[in-house]
């Protein structure tokens, strides 16, 4: 019975000291992907969650409750009990003047809205992928929810793999013939008439338009790919005939390069547009393979480590177990140094070849971020191949700095410092 009664006391005082979680974030983290999962499955209990930048991977810590223990346990994500005492001394050694970290507080989930086409693609997308494998819930929106405003209903929005110059993606050489290619520029057609235009590119740069308002008034956006530099290319060439016949059915403006405005663009100017229609490229922004000069084998980019007490939002996005990320290629693999404006801040580079990985900026009141390349753990995605299993990559440094930006939003009403 003594023993029994010394059991039943040992766990009261044990529940009463274990006041909070620690999600650790470094090397030591089972699953790093749906540890972000479980972060924002907190925010949706209305309970906020501390992110502790630059400690042990950037940890998440939380008030403790047996169901978020629960919840950490049934999705394999490796966490710490500790008590009010230890908690307190991670967050005195962070707000130490002589540390580079700081303690971010998460208050509100954010509400994600992912464009991409309603029909079936022969590629997947990143973004969409690791949501649903951190069971983190999304919206899918195209151009009929942006033409009609509903953007202002969602706090993030990420850029399917989309082409905003209207050349579907400049797979006529190699696709024109296929089903989904012939389907895709159908469907896309018949959108443009609905909204009442004469053509997909004047279709696609009126929904670029109404998404930089949108981030313009607050918004978050994050795109990968060619939705990168094509978005900027659409408001680069606002006005401007640059799409050719196969695409739009008369001859591009001859002219349509010296017609370009660059201070309409967001992170890119002086690039060159690509005007040949059947060349698998958009502009001179993407760093082509030949350039490049690399394989898999020596393909990584470098994460700048931010200065976390002054630097808050670049610090939240590079958030990582690695400062060194393998990298991966896409229709848009990396963005040329020289060609990205001053005031766009580098998070990624490889400094060998000049080109950047990982980039973010500020735009009115709202924020977007660029991450080149498809698929952070397949190396050259192609055309119609099987979607990438995150379940053998639940460690991946790469599909981590997506998940950084889901988060982003969460902080944004903490003051930042300035």
């Amino acid at each position: 019975m003594r023993k029994l009664l010394l059991i039943y006391f040992l766990a009261i005082i044990s529940s009463v000291e274990a006041s909070h979680i620690l999600i650790n974030m470094d090397e030591n983290q089972a699953n790093h992907l749906k540890a972000y999962g479980i972060a924002y499955w907190i925010l949706t209990k209305d309970t906020e969650v501390d992110w502790l930048l630059n400690y042990r991977g950037g940890s998440f810590m939380v008030k403790y409750a047996q169901q978020f223990e629960n919840e950490c346990i049934i999705r394999g994500v490796s966490y710490e009990v500790i008590s009010d005492a230890q908690a307190n001394s991670i967050l005195e050694e962070i707000a130490s003047p002589s540390s580079n970290m700081d303690m971010m507080k998460l208050e509100k989930y954010p509400k994600i809205a992912i464009y991409s086409p309603k029909s079936k693609q022969p590629w997947d997308d990143a973004v969409t992928m690791v949501l649903t494998y951190a069971e983190i819930p999304y919206d899918v929106v195209f151009d009929d929810e942006v033409i009609y405003d509903e953007l202002p209903k969602y706090d993030w929005l990420h850029l399917h793999h989309e082409d905003f110059t209207g050349q579907y993606g400049k797979f006529y050489r190699m696709y024109q013939n296929m089903p989904w290619y012939i389907e895709q520029q159908r469907e896309y057609e018949e959108s443009a008439r609905k909204h009442g235009f004469n053509k997909v590119s004047q279709l696609k740069l009126t929904v670029v338009k109404k998404i930089k308002a949108y981030i313009i008034s607050g918004g978050f956006l994050f795109a990968m790919c060619s939705a990168t530099d094509t978005f900027d290319i659409a408001l680069a060439a606002d006005g401007i005939d640059m799409v050719d016949r196969m695409y739009d059915g008369d001859p591009p403006d001859p002219r349509a390069q010296q017609k370009l405005v660059f201070e309409n663009t967001f992170a890119f100017e002086d690039f060159i547009i690509e005007r040949n229609p059947i060349i698998y490229e958009f502009s001179n922004i993407d760093t082509q393979p030949q350039e490049r000069g690399l394989t898999e084998r020596n393909d990584y980019f470098n994460l700048f480590e931010f200065s976390a007490k002054w630097d808050p939002i670049p610090t939240m996005l590079t958030q990582n177990h690695t400062r060194v990320v393998k990298g991966f290629m896409g229709q848009t693999t990396s963005f040329k140094k020289d060609l990205i404006k001053s005031d766009v801040v580098i998070m990624g580079e490889n400094r060998s070849i000049n080109e950047s990985k990982y980039i973010h900026g500020v735009i009115g009141k709202g924020f977007f971020t660029f991450y080149g390349g498809h698929d952070p753990e397949d190396y050259q995605h192609l055309v119609g191949e099987d979607p990438t299993d995150l379940n053998l990559y639940p460690n991946s440094a790469g599909y981590r700095l997506i998940l950084n930006n889901i988060l982003f939003p969460a902080a944004k009403k903490k003051k930042q410092k300035t």
